[in-house]
């Protein structure tokens, strides 16, 4: 299989490869690989070196299938300090992943930056995760885990770390944010309370706030879960480069029994 979730077509055509897989089934992807891939365009629509995101909100359209895949991305609203960005994703013409993000031009605010939190304990510390039996390989294979506090192969909150073991798409090297976001998803699976063979708890949307831009290869997900009574749920998470927090993620969960 490729070394890479994608193979690239043409400028905006993708092919998805057997990593993309989901837990849910061999035809669908879970969601970490197509926002990383929304990600990559955002970064390349009308760029400005002296710009970052700031917050990306992903709404799932619909399952998105193991395929051809286009991505388009533009300026939704143009701004001097601000501008808001939108980006799909679509499979045979059916949009089934958009995303806004709002971009902000960078300034100096070291010498007042405070509130973020400690480090974690580094990767190099933690335990390594594997995979059991009754989860499905694709995307879970093609990531590295390690443990700091329970696990995503566990029920409960939990502190878990994660490396991409593949690029996002073929020939190219991933920015930082392309790795954050490919990881990002998983705040939901990583602190799930629920035995995903008897129970689906699945994300409708996925939104990501940073305060600082990401760094480095390794991710942490510091990711908890309420199931609520009426068949929703929220998983949310602090994000983590090996610096320190860089931002915050939050996912609604539509839960069913299977």
């Amino acid at each position: 299989m490729m070394d890479a979730f994608y193979e690239r077509l043409d400028a905006d055509r993708f092919a998805s490869t057997g990593h993309t897989t989901g837990p849910w089934g061999n035809d669908s992807q879970h969601l970490g690989p197509p926002s990383a891939l929304l990600v990559r365009a955002l970064e390349r629509c009308a760029p400005r070196p002296e710009a970052v995101l700031s917050r990306v909100a992903f709404e799932v359209l619909g399952p998105v299938p193991v395929a051809e895949l286009t991505v388009t991305a533009s300026v939704a609203r143009p701004g001097r300090s601000v501008e808001l960005l939108t980006a799909e994703l679509a499979h045979e013409g059916r949009p089934v992943l958009r995303a806004n993000a709002w971009r902000i031009v960078a300034g100096d605010t070291a010498a007042v930056a405070s509130g973020a939190g400690e480090p974690l304990v580094p990767p190099a510390e933690c335990e390594p995760m594997t995979i059991p039996e009754h989860w499905r390989g694709g995307y879970l294979a093609a990531i590295q885990w390690r443990s700091v506090d329970g696990g995503i192969f566990a029920p409960g909150d939990a502190v878990v770390w994660a490396r991409p073991r593949v690029r996002v798409v073929a020939g190219e090297e991933p920015s930082a944010a392309q790795r954050l976001f490919t990881v990002a998803d998983s705040a939901s699976g990583v602190s799930s309370r629920l035995d995903i063979r008897t129970w689906y708890a699945i994300n409708t949307d996925l939104t990501v706030h940073l305060h600082r831009e990401p760094v480095g290869e390794w991710f942490a997900l510091d990711a908890a879960t309420v199931i609520g009574p009426s068949g929703v749920g929220v998983a949310s998470s602090v994000l983590h480069d090996e610096h320190g927090p860089v931002g915050r993620s939050a996912q609604s969960l539509f839960v069913r029994e299977r």
